[in-house]
C-alpha cells in the first residue's frame, strides 16, 4: 500500500513538474511572440569620429584609437515590457566597447553575434515608448550596409523569432537603419567627394555620348591590333553557318545558343564562319590567340587552339548591336590575351549562392573572355561543399541557426536570422559541383577551388568537433580522432580578424589536419576527372592566420610608450594562434619551426606535398599564407602563385615585387582596385565594405594599371581620398595574371551578387585581356604622384575611357538584360543652372528620367528643361528593356 501511495504521489509531482514546465515554456514563447511583433529597433550613427569630440578610444581599446558612438533604440508598440527573460540576438561587424545604459548590457558571442539582455537594474519598456541604448562601437559606420537584417528575440525555452522590422533579407535595410547623413566621412582626413547628383554631374562631366558611327568595329575587351574595313555585312536575316570543326559540340552550342539570343538564326545558308587551328603562327603558348578576317562572302578564323576560336567567335557576337539592323563590318583582328590568368573569385563561404546565379556569372566571364574562376568554398561562416564519408561537414557546417551548442548549425552571422532558410545556409552537392565545373570547361574556363585554411575554418573545426563527439559517443575512439582539427590542450587567447577565438584555426600541428586535407582534396580530385576537367591547380587559401589584438594598432596597458592613437588592452593575455597547443609548442622545440608565427607557412609547405602527391602541380594561395617561406621553391610542386592583395597606398606598389622577385606567379588582386565587394561610389546608400578603398567604379577599374602598380598613384587616391606618392624600388618581370574578388559578407542575395559584380566586371576584363597605350612599361626607381608627375597620357586615357563607358552605355547593358543579368544602374548627374535641369549620366546612351512630384510622374530627359522655383527634382536612370530603375536622388 505505501508503495502504491508512492507512486501516485510521485506521479502527481511529475506531473506538477511537467505542467510548470509547459507553463514555462508557454511564458517564454509568448514574450518572444509579443517582443518580436511590437519592438521595432533603431540603429542611428551618431558620430564616426568620437575619438575627435571627447570619447577616449584608446583607453575603451579600439584598434588604432578608433570608435564611432551609436544609438539603437527600442520601440515598444504594445503594453509594456516588464519581464527580463529575454535577449535580442543581432550581428555588428564592429565590436562594441561600451554600453552607455545600465539597463542593459550586451555580450560578444562570437564572430560579429552579440546579444543584448536587461541588467538587474532593468525596469521595464514602457508601454508605447522609446528605449535608447547609446553604444560606443570599434572603427567607424559610414555605409547604411554596415548593418546585418534579421535581429531575433530569445527567451527560455522558446523559439527564436525575428523582430518584424529588421526582416529585410533583401537588402533594404532603411526600415531600421536611420540614414547617415553627414557621419559619412570616415576620419576627419577624409578628403573623398561625397556623391550626391550635383558631385556626381561635375564627375561625369567629360563624358561625352559618342555618334554610333563612331563606335562601328569596337570589340570588348578590345583586339590587340584591328584594322577596320568599309563594308557592313547584313547578318540578321540570312544568319550564320557555324563551320568550327575544330570545336567541341558543347562549345558549339554555346555558340549557337548566343546568336539565337541576339536574334540570329544558325543555319546552313547563313553567312559562314570559318575556322581551323594553326599555332605554328602564332608565338609559343599564346592560349587563346587567334586570327579574325571578316570578309563580305565570309568570315575567316585562324586560332592557336580551341579557345582561340571560342573568342574569335565571341568577338563577331561583340560586334553586333542588340536594337538596330544585325550587322557586322568587315575587319581584320590579330588577337591575344594580355594575361594567361584572367579571374574571378567568388565567396559563397560567407553567404550561399545558388547554382543558376553562379553560372549565369560563368556565362559572362565567357562573354568577356575571362578563363579562371577561383571559387571560394569554405569560410568561418560556412562550409559548401558535399565531401563523402564526412556529412557534418555539410549537415552542420553548411547551416546557421540559432543553436547555442552549434551541434545543430553554426551560430548566426552576417544578418542570417536563428533559422537556416536564408543564404547564411546552403550548400553544394558532389553532382552540383560536378555541373558547374563541366558548364566551366564548356566556355574555357578552368575552376580553381580553394578551402581556406589553416585560418578561416571555423566552419570545417566545428563540423570536425561534432563528427568527434558522434563517434566517441559510439566508442570509436580511432575514427573520431581521424579528422579532428582542433588539438585539445590548446587554450591560446587569440581573436581573428573577423572576431573569432581559437576554434577559427585549423591546427597545423596535428596529423589529424593533414589527413583532412588529404580526404578533401582527394574528393574534389575526383569530381573533377568526372566532370572532364582534371584539377590543375589548388588554392590552399593561407590568409590572415594571425590575432589582430597583436597587430599594430593596439598596445600593452604596462607598455612605457604608449600613445593616444593606439588601443590600449592587456596584450599579456594575448597569445598567437597555436601558442598554447602543446602538439605546436613540440614542432617548436624539436626546430620543426622557428617559432609559433612560422607554423602558417610551414602548413603550406606541407599541404603543398599532398597536393603533389594528387598529381596536382600547381599551388595557389593569398599573399601572406607564404609570408615565412624563402622563396616559391621552398614547396613541392612546380609552381606557385600568390594572389597579391596589398593595398598600393599602404605600399603594395612595392611589396608586390618581393613576391615576383622570390619566383612566385602573380596574380593582382588589389582590394583597391579590384574587389567587387567595395562600394561603387562614396555615398552611405551604397553597399559594400570600404576597409580598403570608400569606391571602386567602372572609370577607376578601367584605369587601374595592373602590371605597373607605382602608375596608379598618377590616376588614383588612398582610401581617404588624399594623393599618394608610388615607387617601385626592385625589379619586376610582369604578372601572371589579374583577378576581381566578389566577398559576400554583405552580398546575401544572387540579386546583389549581380549588383556588386555588373558592370564593373566588364572594366576588369578590358585590362585582363588588354593592354592599353595609355600604360606605362614597369621602370625601377620611377616614381609617381597624381599632380607632381606626368607620365601618363591623360588625354589618351580619357579619350578610351569615353569609348568604353560609351559601349557599355549604348551595347553592353542591353546585352546583360537579355543574360538576365541584375547589374547596378548607375544614378545620374543633374544640378539646377540657371533655372533648367541639366543632368548626365557615366554611360552615356542609358536613359536619364526626371520627376517633379517626388515619383508620381516621371520624364524622359533629352535636354535642359525648365524648372519652377521651388520644385524638388528627382532624376533616375531606366535600364534599356525598361524594366529596371537605379537608385532615386533628389537635387537638392
Amino acid at each position: 500500500m505505501k508503495k502504491i501511495k508512492t507512486a501516485i504521489l510521485a506521479t502527481s509531482i511529475a506531473s506538477l513538474l511537467s505542467m510548470g514546465a509547459t507553463q514555462s515554456v508557454f511564458a517564454s514563447q509568448q514574450i518572444v511572440d509579443s517582443m518580436s511583433s511590437q519592438l521595432n529597433v533603431k540603429y542611428k550613427v551618431i558620430d564616426n569620429q568620437a575619438g575627435a569630440h571627447g570619447v577616449n578610444c584608446s583607453a575603451l581599446g579600439a584598434d588604432w584609437a578608433a570608435c564611432n558612438k551609436v544609438l539603437i533604440s527600442l520601440k515598444n508598440n504594445g503594453p509594456a515590457i516588464k519581464d527580463k527573460d529575454w535577449a535580442i540576438y543581432f550581428n555588428n561587424i564592429r565590436m562594441i566597447l561600451a554600453v552607455n545604459n545600465e539597463q542593459f548590457k550586451i555580450t560578444h558571442i562570437t564572430g560579429d553575434l552579440h546579444k543584448i539582455e536587461p541588467t538587474e537594474k532593468f525596469t521595464s519598456i514602457p508601454a508605447h515608448s522609446t528605449i535608447n541604448i547609446p553604444i560606443i562601437g570599434e572603427y567607424w559606420m559610414v555605409s547604411e550596409s554596415d548593418l546585418m537584417p534579421r535581429w531575433y528575440i530569445t527567451s527560455s525555452h522558446a523559439k527564436p523569432k525575428i523582430i518584424t522590422n529588421t526582416n529585410t533579407g533583401s537588402d533594404n535595410l532603411s526600415a531600421f537603419v536611420a540614414p547617415i547623413q553627414q557621419n559619412w566621412k570616415r576620419t576627419a582626413d577624409d578628403h573623398n567627394t561625397l556623391m550626391t547628383p550635383n558631385t556626381r554631374f561635375q564627375y561625369n562631366s567629360d563624358i561625352k555620348k559618342l555618334s554610333t558611327e563612331s563606335l562601328r568595329g569596337q570589340i570588348l575587351p578590345t583586339p590587340a591590333k584591328m584594322t577596320l574595313g568599309k563594308e557592313d555585312i547584313m547578318i540578321g536575316q540570312q544568319g550564320v553557318n557555324l563551320i568550327l570543326n575544330n570545336l567541341n559540340q558543347e562549345s558549339l552550342t554555346i555558340l549557337n545558343t548566343a546568336f539565337n539570343t541576339l536574334g540570329i538564326p544558325v543555319t546552313q545558308n547563313g553567312y559562314k564562319i570559318k575556322a581551323t587551328i594553326a599555332p605554328e603562327q602564332f608565338k609559343q603558348g599564346q592560349l587563346g590567340g587567334y586570327q579574325l578576317d571578316i570578309k563580305k562572302d565570309e568570315a575567316l578564323i585562324v586560332a592557336y587552339d580551341e579557345s582561340g576560336i571560342f573568342y574569335a567567335v565571341q568577338s563577331i557576337l561583340s560586334l553586333i548591336p542588340v536594337n538596330e539592323l544585325k550587322t557586322i563590318p568587315t575587319l581584320n583582328v590579330f588577337d591575344s590575351p594580355r594575361f594567361a590568368y584572367r579571374g574571378i573569385m567568388l565567396d559563397i563561404g560567407r553567404n550561399f549562392k545558388s547554382k543558376a546565379s553562379i553560372m549565369r556569372l560563368l556565362d559572362q566571364m565567357a562573354t568577356y573572355k575571362l578563363n579562371k574562376f577561383h571559387f571560394h568554398l569554405s569560410d568561418d561562416e560556412g562550409w559548401r561543399i558535399e565531401i563523402p564519408d564526412l556529412p557534418e561537414l555539410t549537415d552542420i557546417g553548411s547551416k546557421r541557426c540559432h543553436d547555442l551548442t552549434e551541434q545543430s548549425c553554426l551560430l548566426p552571422q552576417l544578418g542570417s536570422g536563428p533559422e537556416s532558410n536564408t543564404t547564411g545556409s546552403g550548400f553544394l552537392s558532389r553532382q552540383d559541383y560536378i555541373e558547374i565545373v563541366k558548364y566551366a570547361k564548356a566556355r574555357f574556363i578552368e575552376v580553381i577551388p580553394e578551402i581556406d585554411m589553416p585560418a578561416h575554418a571555423r566552419a570545417a573545426i566545428v563540423s570536425m568537433e561534432a563528427r568527434y563527439k558522434r563517434l566517441m559517443a559510439e566508442g570509436k575512439e580511432a575514427q573520431a580522432n581521424e579528422f579532428r582539427l582542433v588539438d585539445p590542450t590548446d587554450t591560446s587567447n587569440t581573436t581573428t580578424v573577423q572576431f573569432y577565438n581559437r576554434l577559427s584555426y585549423l591546427n597545423p600541428c596535428l596529423d589529424s589536419s593533414k589527413r583532412f586535407v588529404n580526404k578533401i582534396i582527394d574528393e574534389i580530385t575526383k569530381m573533377h576527372i568526372e566532370a572532364g576537367q582534371p584539377l590543375h591547380t589548388w588554392h590552399f587559401g593561407g590568409d590572415e592566420a594571425k590575432n589582430i589584438r597583436l597587430g599594430a594598432g593596439y598596445q600593452d596597458r604596462q607598455a612605457k610608450d604608449k600613445t593616444d592613437a593606439k588601443g590600449t588592452i592587456d596584450q599579456s593575455i594575448e597569445d598567437h594562434p597555436w601558442a598554447k597547443s602543446q602538439a605546436c609548442q613540440t614542432f617548436v622545440s624539436k626546430g620543426k619551426v622557428k617559432d609559433i608565427e612560422h607554423l602558417p607557412s610551414y602548413f603550406a609547405q606541407q599541404v603543398s606535398t599532398i597536393i603533389k602527391s594528387h598529381g596536382i602541380n600547381h599551388m595557389q594561395a593569398w599573399q601572406d599564407g607564404m609570408k615565412y617561406a624563402d622563396n616559391a621553391k621552398s614547396f613541392a610542386v612546380d609552381k606557385v602563385t600568390v594572389n597579391f592583395w596589398d593595398t598600393l597606398y599602404w605600399g603594395g606598389f612595392d611589396s608586390v615585387n618581393e613576391w615576383n622577385n622570390k619566383g612566385y606567379q602573380v596574380i593582382i588582386s588589389n582590394p583597391d582596385y579590384v574587389y567587387l565587394d567595395m562600394p561603387y561610389e562614396v555615398n552611405p546608400k551604397e553597399s559594400g565594405y570600404y576597409w580598403a578603398t570608400r569606391f571602386n567604379d567602372e572609370r577607376k577599374i578601367f584605369s587601374f594599371a595592373p602590371n605597373n602598380l607605382p602608375q596608379n598613384a598618377e590616376t588614383s587616391v588612398d582610401r581617404d581620398g588624399n594623393p599618394f606618392t608610388a615607387k617601385g624600388t626592385m625589379n619586376w618581370s610582369g604578372a601572371y595574371g589579374i583577378s576581381a574578388q566578389i566577398w559576400t559578407e554583405d552580398i546575401r542575395t544572387d540579386k546583389k551578387m549581380e549588383y556588386m559584380t555588373f558592370p564593373r566586371l566588364l572594366a576588369v576584363a578590358e585590362r585582363a585581356w588588354h593592354q592599353a597605350d595609355w600604360e606605362i612599361d614597369y621602370q625601377k626607381d620611377r616614381e609617381f604622384a597624381q599632380g607632381t608627375t606626368h607620365y601618363v597620357d591623360q588625354q589618351q586615357l580619357l579619350n578610351d575611357w569615353i569609348r568604353f563607358a560609351n559601349l557599355v552605355g549604348q551595347r553592353e547593358l542591353q546585352k546583360l538584360d537579355l543574360a538576365s543579368i541584375d547589374y547596378r544602374l548607375p544614378v545620374p548627374g543633374a544640378k539646377i543652372e540657371n533655372g533648367k535641369l541639366v543632368a548626365n549620366i557615366v554611360f552615356p546612351g542609358l536613359t536619364i528620367e526626371y520627376s517633379t512630384n517626388q515619383g508620381k510622374n516621371w520624364y524622359r530627359y533629352t535636354e535642359p528643361v525648365g524648372i519652377r522655383k521651388g520644385e524638388t527634382v528627382s532624376v533616375r536612370s531606366v535600364s534599356p528593356n525598361y524594366k529596371r530603375t537605379s537608385r532615386i536622388e533628389e537635387l537638392k
